[in-house]
């Protein structure tokens, strides 16, 4: 090849290199602006105000509460605006002749408060307190954690005592969260019995003529088992947290009234995140992003020759750490894509496939901590912390690169013997299609406009309207490149988005007890903590909890993060991008993905990372 044809044949990426860089830079500087002082204060804002009408109530401020005096008859007048900046009260006291009592009594408390300045924690504690009574905003659903009004209380059992009978639903989320919980244990169950429940429908269907076949008519379908898809549906780890919200959202409607049930779920919980994974698992999953990214793998590869080993160790080195910047989302389905294709068709032993799939999963869950918006444990932070691109290069990139090259090199000692009884990969002259068939390349411009819609999803992840108006471009983008795509499938990130909403939409109902947990641990217990607990739910739940409970120390807040990372590999419901990676290796397994198999297959690189972020953090 000639040196201008060598030249121009690479130098066509070099705008996916210089897209990539602007994409960082717009995250980064998305994060910074993210970055503000934006955390919610423990409680409500109070303000004291003396008015001759109440149009000089002052403008909307999220969670304010106002309690205007009139200078003309001395009546109150209650205000008061949510976090969403919405007015949930707005009555005079003449709205509440049962409070007669009451508002006497916050009259008297209030007469020497009007003409200070400022009011101490204690007096603004009582006269919210107050309000909260008169006005039936004490049903607000979450609480408050300061509404508890357990400030003083020592005792963690004082505490959720104190707090179960202000609020006796806490108990009752937390047990459907812990069901949703032991559920994902026993999904495997579930699929048995669908199968059982399958294999007896069509027995039935054959002896009752209600085959496609038997029916005769065109476009006939066999009947399908309502059963049997119901146990699979039941049997799908994904669902499992979304479908445990139907009983949670009847029971909230039951106890704490549809109105509460409404706005929490409209405004009080973020489904931003899931939606954002399933359009980059979308778009990461397409040909042409694969191409490119089995393409740069393919160059680090031949570095060593192109055999098993240094495919191997290129995927599960490059891409985790390529996640930073296409999300955990989009590199777990590159990695499992590639895995697939280079290492497991070769049936490795099961020690060996498993040890592999837990070094992806753990690989996977910390080599996405270079960057903010990458992983969902980070993302669920990064804005309420003030967490940008810099921050986690300086406290997470050096630990986590050094936790997977470390790892790496340990699983391949061990395992060195095992790498020569596999068959080297064939080299790979032509574009293979999903069905095995000669594939048309894929011009170089669709694979640019491809890397854009990512930078677009990426940089827009947190504006859901443009993320949702550029994706439903690019499926038209993809539908007008049919002719060098795969079949767009969009089951999978559809099912790992359900299952993100569903683990938020619990997640945030288990602070009451989260926060008076975590802010008793020291840095180590906490770190080792949020390891454990990750390895029983989602690591950005974790997170997510962890900004709920105010007056986190630096180092704390690095060690939450950094165990939830850690222990991402554990499980599949450990990480949010786990079920991805399951969905494209489960039929590599016999009997699919064991529990047990993946955690033996991680505990190593879990120690490793672990180790690197307590040494180096």
């Amino acid at each position: 090849m000639k040196t201008w044809q060598f030249f121009l044949r690479w130098v066509r990426f070099l705008p996916a290199v210089v897209l990539l860089t602007v994409i960082t830079r717009a995250a980064d500087s998305h994060g910074g602006q993210d970055a503000a002082p934006t955390a919610e204060p423990p409680g409500a804002e109070l303000r004291l105000l003396s008015v001759a009408e109440i149009s000089e109530i002052p403008a909307p401020h999220d969670r304010l509460v106002v309690v205007a005096r009139s200078v003309t008859d001395d009546t109150l007048h209650f205000k008061v605006f949510d976090r969403d900046v919405h007015v949930v009260v707005n009555n005079p006291e003449t709205d509440f002749p049962e409070k007669t009592g009451e508002i006497a009594a916050l009259k008297t408390l209030l007469a020497p408060l009007w003409e200070r300045e400022a009011l101490s924690d204690e007096q603004q504690d009582a006269v919210l307190a107050a309000v909260a009574s008169i006005t039936g905003e004490s049903k607000q659903f979450p609480p408050e954690l300061r509404s508890y009004g357990d400030q003083e209380m020592t005792s963690i059992l004082a505490i959720l005592k104190n707090r179960i009978e202000k609020q006796p639903f806490n108990l009752i989320a937390s047990l459907l969260f812990l069901g949703a919980v032991l559920h994902t244990f026993f999904t495997h169950k579930f699929r048995h019995i669908a199968h059982v429940l399958e294999e007896r429908h069509k027995q039935r269907i054959r002896a009752e003529g209600r085959t496609a076949e038997a029916k005769g008519y065109e476009g006939a379908q066999d009947d399908v088992s309502f059963k049997s898809s119901l146990f699979h549906f039941l049997g799908e780890v994904e669902a499992v947290f979304g479908i445990w919200v139907i009983p949670l959202f009847v029971l909230m409607v039951m106890r704490v009234g549809k109105d509460s049930a409404i706005h929490y779920l409209d405004h009080t919980v973020s489904y931003i995140e899931p939606i954002f994974v399933v359009v980059i698992m979308a778009i990461s999953a397409t040909r042409p992003v694969l191409n490119l990214a089995e393409a740069v793998m393919r160059k680090l590869a031949s570095l060593g020759g192109g055999s098993t080993v240094a495919w191997w160790f290129s995927i599960l080195t490059l891409g985790p750490l390529l996640g930073s910047f296409i999300t955990e989302p989009g590199a777990m389905t590159i990695c499992a894509s590639l895995l697939a294709k280079q290492f497991y068709q070769f049936k490795p032993r099961p020690t060996f496939a498993y040890a592999t799939l837990g070094l992806l999963f753990v690989n996977v869950s910390v080599g996405g901590t270079l960057t903010h918006f990458a992983a969902p444990p980070v993302l669920m932070v990064a804005g309420k912390w003030g967490w940008d691109i810099a921050f986690m290069l300086q406290h997470f990139g050096l630990e986590a690169a050094s936790g997977i090259i470390v790892s790496n090199i340990i699983y391949f000692m061990v395992f060195r013997k095992e790498f020569a009884k596999l068959p080297r990969p064939a080299e790979q002259t032509t574009d293979i299609a999903a069905d095995g068939t000669t594939a048309e390349p894929i011009p170089w411009w669709v694979t640019l406009a491809h890397l854009a819609f990512m930078g677009w999803s990426v940089a827009n992840a947190h504006h859901t309207v443009l993320l949702i108006g550029g994706f439903l471009f690019f499926l038209a983008f993809h539908q007008a490149t049919m002719h060098v795509q795969f079949r767009m499938d969009l089951r999978s990130p559809v099912l790992v988005g359900f299952f993100l909403a569903g683990l938020v939409t619990h997640g945030g109902l288990q602070q009451w007890w989260i926060e008076p947990v975590l802010g008793r641990l020291k840095e180590f217990p906490l770190f080792l903590g949020a390891t454990f607990l990750t390895a029983f739910n989602d690591n950005a739940a974790i997170t997510y909890l962890a900004t709920l409970v105010p007056e986190l120390t630096e180092g704390m807040k690095h060690a939450v993060v950094a165990g939830a990372v850690t222990g991402g590999g554990l499980t599949v419901i450990a990480n949010a991008p786990n079920p991805a990676g399951q969905s494209i290796l489960n039929r590599y397994f016999e009997d699919g993905i064991s529990p047990l198999g993946l955690l033996l297959g991680a505990i190593v690189p879990t120690l490793v990372v672990g180790t690197m972020f307590m040494l180096m953090g």
